[in-house]
């Protein structure tokens, strides 16, 4: 790998462990303020809000001007988003922010991959960036749990600043403020990112003219015999993961009446399992294979169910890295093969944007989905059950989508995995 690629990875891990820390954190201060629990599941479809109303625009954005500023500028936003949360804006709206940082920052962030390796390189570098991924969600869930804790807390809070009044009186606002300076550490680390030699691609003057733009890119990955499946799969993997994250942390409050700080260590582990799936996955499938692992994603919803039957902390937690493990294995060859086809398509920033406003409208839906069934008083137990449904019944049918596919359009199908065996062998 070149150096520039390990600079990429610090500055990703830096900027995913505030992110989840912070998602732990929010969930804590609205609990302190008395918020219904219905705010704390919106969290998720807020965060996920302008992934989905900005998608046409960051795209183009992050392919318009080296990758690494465009990183930066995420990050200084996702710090307003925090100062915000400390200024007493309401979290729901602050955190809406610190969305759109994190929707302009993942356009960047993946499309520089392609930029920067060659397509042989592509799985490997997916693996080790997703890994690297999990372990910040690992160590961002387990850091916000402990920032919020009363030991770490009340030590923090004892800190204090000479001639200057802060403002931080809570937990929650003294784990918030520790975040702004990983925020800021992540953001140093983006001025560190090499230039690639890519020319960029100028916006255009209108920024509505994105917009068809934006529509025809869409179609031409649901349209590609590969990109269908592959964007089929990780819209719905992302789509039910980026809730679960929510919904393990409700479980262990109903199955094993955890606190959010206890709780968050669960969503650790499930991160645990993914990291090891995926780094296997980077080690083992190539682009031509990833269509082989869409049964993973039925036994995932499976076991997602099955989760409901369990309430004991020795059994759940060896389950739930399973789970994650199984989900690993399924999203990085899936994603490598989508960043081949959109690369292949339509540039890098384009493709990726196009991913996650199909990704994030997933978790947007189920997100709220999740929430309207929480203020009416549906249990965990049901949501889980329902989740598990989704997952194992979508990709039963993106696996029956594919087969056909294959008996209609063996020679389409055949040309593009061609395509994808020869880049991946000769970059």
């Amino acid at each position: 790998m070149k150096r520039g690629f390990y600079t990429i990875m610090t500055a990703q891990f830096f900027s995913s462990l505030a992110d989840n820390a912070l998602f732990v954190v929010a969930i804590e201060l609205l609990r302190t303020q008395g918020a219904p629990n219905w705010q704390a599941a919106a969290l998720v479809p807020l965060f996920a809000l302008f992934y989905v109303a900005l998608a046409p625009f960051v795209g183009a954005f992050a392919d318009a001007r080296p990758k690494g500023q465009v990183m930066f500028i995420s990050n200084a936003i996702k710090v307003v988003g925090c100062l915000m949360m400390l200024w007493g804006v309401h979290p729901l709206l602050a955190y809406t922010l610190v969305g759109l940082g994190a929707a302009a920052y993942s356009p960047a962030k993946y499309g520089i991959l392609t930029e920067l390796l060659p397509p042989s390189q592509l799985v490997k570098a997916n693996g080790w960036i997703e890994g690297l991924t999990i372990a910040s969600i690992i160590l961002g869930v387990l850091l916000g749990g402990q920032l919020i804790a009363p030991y770490l807390s009340h030590h923090l809070l004892a800190l204090d600043l000479p001639f200057m009044h802060t403002g931080v009186n809570t937990a929650p606002e003294a784990a918030i403020a520790v975040l702004v300076v990983v925020y800021a550490l992540a953001a140093w680390f983006n001025t560190r990112i090499p230039l690639t030699g890519v020319t960029p691609r100028p916006m255009p003057t209108n920024p509505l003219a994105l917009l068809p733009d934006f529509w025809r890119c869409n179609q031409r990955l649901w349209r590609d015999r590969l990109g269908q499946i592959s964007l089929a799969t990780t819209t719905l993997f992302w789509g039910v993961s980026g809730n679960l994250r929510y919904i393990v942390l409700a479980w262990a409050g109903a199955a094993l009446g955890y606190s959010t700080s206890q709780a968050s260590a669960l969503v650790g582990v499930v991160a645990v399992g993914t990291a090891v799936g995926a780094v296997v996955a980077s080690m083992r499938m190539r682009l031509d294979q990833a269509t082989r692992v869409m049964p993973l994603g039925i036994a995932m919803g499976i076991l997602v169910i099955a989760m409901n039957f369990i309430d004991n902390v020795w059994v759940a937690a060896p389950f739930l890295v399973l789970l994650g493990g199984l989900g690993g294995f399924l999203v990085v060859p899936m994603n490598a093969l989508l960043q081949h086809r959109g690369h292949n398509l339509m540039g890098a920033g384009r493709s990726i944007a196009v991913q996650n406003f199909n990704e994030q409208a997933c978790i947007l839906g189920l997100g709220a989905l999740y929430s309207f069934s929480t203020a009416a008083g549906v249990s965990a137990f049901v949501a889980i059950t329902l989740f598990g449904l989704v997952v194992a019944g979508f990709m039963a049918l993106i696996a029956l989508w594919h087969r056909h596919n294959q008996r209609a359009h063996p020679h389409e199908l055949e040309r593009l995995l061609e395509i994808a065996r020869r880049d991946d062998l000769h970059g």
